[in-house]
């Protein structure tokens, strides 16, 4: 988005607020940037913010659906990366509205959209949040391998061995179910195996882990 722009900058201003706690002052900004927007791209990124600051799920649904709708008419490349936040965002108001069935087919687009993010921190975010989405609403399988996994990552929180954690973590939370997630979550853990500085009950676990992951996939 262009820094320069009135409403860009407008909201920008008015996340700063809310990182000062000037919760107010935040939701003013986000109504100035909504009155200033010119055209639909400027009223989708308005929107898009007055939906944090809105005091009911109800409300907090409706700005994130006007939001979505301008990007409808937008419908060019500048909002094209937007659209797996859009979706994480709807999804998540319709949880809040307790209709998981909405919810879930809202995940579920998001995931569809998230190769248009482009690549950093941000992607990496809504990643995991559609990942975490998608389980929760039951949009997701259980994976085979879940409790030791699980098991596992409990054991590294308690000998303090944040390295292992960190190279298995990442892709284990922002697994989205395809075929190239899986091989990512089975990368990290062949190369936490390979590198065999786990204790023997941990390299143990962890190669049942990885048969369990690959023999359901041979099943399958």
């Amino acid at each position: 988005m262009d820094p320069n722009n009135p409403v860009v900058r407008l909201c920008s201003q008015g996340m700063r607020a809310e990182a000062e706690c000037r919760d107010t002052d935040a939701r003013s900004l986000f109504e100035q940037a909504w009155e200033t927007a010119g055209d639909d791209y400027e009223a989708c990124v308005a929107a898009h913010y007055l939906a944090r600051r809105q005091p009911t799920p109800e409300q907090t649904l409706h700005w994130n659906q006007e939001c979505l709708n301008r990007a409808d008419l937008v419908g060019d490349d500048r909002v094209k990366g937007f659209y797996a936040s859009l979706h994480v965002n709807m999804a998540k108001a319709y949880a809040s509205l307790d209709e998981p069935g909405k919810a879930r087919e809202h995940y579920k687009l998001a995931a569809a959209h998230i190769d248009d993010v482009p690549p950093g921190q941000y992607a990496d975010w809504t990643r995991l949040a559609i990942a975490e989405g998608l389980r929760s609403t039951g949009a997701a399988e259980p994976r085979p391998a879940d409790g030791l996994l699980t098991a596992l990552f409990t054991k590294f929180c308690e000998r303090g061995d944040f390295k292992a954690l960190s190279l298995i973590l990442p892709a284990y939370l922002a697994d989205l179910g395809t075929e190239d997630d899986r091989v990512r979550v089975t990368t990290a853990l062949h190369m936490v195996h390979a590198a065999r500085w786990l204790p023997e009950g941990e390299q143990h676990t962890l190669s049942k882990a990885i048969s369990t992951l690959t023999g359901a996939v041979a099943a399958a």
